[in-house]
């Protein structure tokens, strides 16, 4: 009964998930417009609330199409397996509402965020297109570059909270948030999820200047929407886990969802604004600068807490 409890709650949260990533769709194309000084989609219902809804009946009615030379089964496999990597990370949130309940849930999310490299290359080599192929390696090796600082970051608040479960991160931000003493590494923590979610100014997988579309340039209609279905997901997942760990708040308050809407917000702000980087200054970035700084506040929290346990003894 238990175990079916479960089940049906997993269901409603990828519901809800699904409909969250059409109303980003909406908002990003909203905000963008009236970035450029024009309205964005405002034809289908009421202000263009329907527009996600008519692009995803579109997507998912047009002929799929096959590359002759394709390699089938991981052509057609890569976005769905993206966007299961993608909606199951969500399970690892702290729901309090009888969803699991990880215990080492950040060790989880981590596993899951490098599973998504392998999907991505998967669909760049299986479409047997240099450009496609060549966009999933820049993909591969800014996601592992980044996912070294996400890590350390990671252990770094680990350290403060001792423990694994994201639920502790809830409790020793009742008073004060994390964002305020730990403001350097919360900002890297979201230079890094826009790599690691191939975001503007990072979206180097899919350069429409040199590389057409990137990995998925020989996917359409329904492969394609996956793919879509599966970085927008990332997005509001990466917002999630931000507000957690930073701000503070569970799922289950009001406040949660209106944190998460901001940061949700900066991520399409980011892309309205700022120019793509060169590929040498991306890699510069994570080796050069997110990586040492990541490794000396480790350094320094690591010191906090063995300081904290010599008083206590």
């Amino acid at each position: 009964m238990l175990s079916l409890l479960m089940i049906v709650n997993y269901l409603i949260l990828i519901i809800c998930v699904l409909i969250s990533v059409a109303f980003v769709t909406l908002l990003e194309r909203k905000i963008l417009g009236y970035i450029q000084i024009r309205k964005g989609p405002n034809k289908v219902g009421f202000m263009g609330l329907l527009q996600p809804f008519s692009d995803a009946v579109k997507l998912f009615t047009k002929e799929q199409t096959m590359p002759t030379l394709s390699n089938f089964f991981p052509y057609y496999m890569s976005p769905v397996f993206s966007l299961f990597v993608s909606l199951v990370v969500w399970s690892v949130l702290p729901y309090e509402t009888g969803l699991m309940n990880f215990n080492l849930g950040i060790l989880f999310f981590l596993c899951c965020l490098s599973l998504g490299v392998y999907s991505t290359m998967a669909a760049g080599w299986s479409s047997n297109c240099k450009y496609s192929l060549l966009g999933s390696l820049r993909a591969v090796a800014q996601t592992i570059s980044y996912e070294v600082s996400l890590a350390l970051i990671l252990l770094s608040i680990i350290f403060l909270v001792g423990g694994f479960n994201m639920g502790l991160f809830n409790n020793y931000q009742g008073e004060v948030w994390f964002l305020w003493f730990t403001l350097p590494l919360s900002m890297i923590w979201f230079a890094s999820c826009l790599a690691e979610t191939n975001r503007t100014p990072f979206d180097f997988a899919e350069g429409e200047s040199e590389l057409v579309s990137g990995f998925n340039t020989e996917y359409g209609a329904g492969g394609f929407a996956l793919i879509f279905m599966a970085e927008y997901a990332s997005i509001l997942f990466m917002s999630a886990l931000f507000v957690i760990i930073f701000l503070g708040g569970s799922p289950c308050s009001a406040l949660f969802y209106l944190k998460l809407s901001l940061i949700a917000f900066a991520f399409v702000w980011v892309r309205g604004t700022l120019p793509r980087l060169r590929y040498d200054k991306l890699m510069y970035l994570a080796w050069k600068g997110f990586l040492p700084i990541s490794l000396n506040y480790l350094f320094f929290f690591m010191g906090v807490k063995m300081m904290c346990f010599c008083l206590l003894i």
